[in-house]
């Protein structure tokens, strides 16, 4: 009887090993810095009050971004896909800009997937409201402060970077327009 007992606590042992390690793996942890360096005059876009690299600073870079549930957590924040706008070059996912009129986001490099959410769905929870939007690029947790990344620090790892349209359909005031917790999920 002490045999299977001791054999008993050993295997209950084992399963908490299993599933501390099961989360602990799903825990997304920095994959380094990188440094800010000045923009050329006029290269940073600041529209919708992005933020421009500064000299010297140290930004935190991401390959993974938080797991991906039926209501994963996120910043929602605010983003021009238009040609011009504070979003760069075209979206990732198809090379084109986008209306700020139209539902689109970007999401942070580990959501985006290496393209694999591209031009599919995702349903935005936040303010009492949902709103449906294509994904059509990628918000860089990985590099940032250079002319591909219009001088802008890398995005975090938890980010739902949206247009105009998102955030009207959401009911947000404008002066309210920058940075919201939100919750997302993909379509079925």
């Amino acid at each position: 009887m002490k045999k299977q007992a001791g054999s008993s606590v050993v295997l209950i042992l084992l399963c908490f090993v299993y599933i501390f390690a099961s989360v602990e793996a799903q825990t997304c942890r920095p994959s380094g810095t990188i440094r800010g360096k000045n923009p050329p005059p006029g290269q940073c876009n600041t529209e919708n009050d992005s933020d421009c690299c500064k000299v010297g600073k140290l930004y935190t870079t991401y390959k993974c971004s938080p797991p991906v549930s039926s209501r994963t957590k996120a910043t929602l924040t605010l983003n021009s896909f238009q040609a011009g706008g504070d979003g760069g070059g075209p979206s990732e996912c198809d090379n084109q800009y986008h209306s700020d009129d139209d539902p689109v986001v970007a999401l942070s490099t580990g959501w985006f997937s290496d393209k694999r959410r591209c031009l599919k769905y995702i349903n935005i929870y936040g303010n009492g409201r949902s709103v449906r939007a294509k994904v059509v690029d990628e918000c860089d947790s990985t590099m940032g402060c250079d002319s591909d990344h219009d001088y802008q620090p890398p995005c975090p790892n938890n980010i739902v970077d949206a247009s105009k349209a998102v955030w009207k359909a959401l009911g947000v005031p404008e002066s309210n327009w920058g940075g919201m917790d939100i919750y997302w999920s993909d379509t079925d």
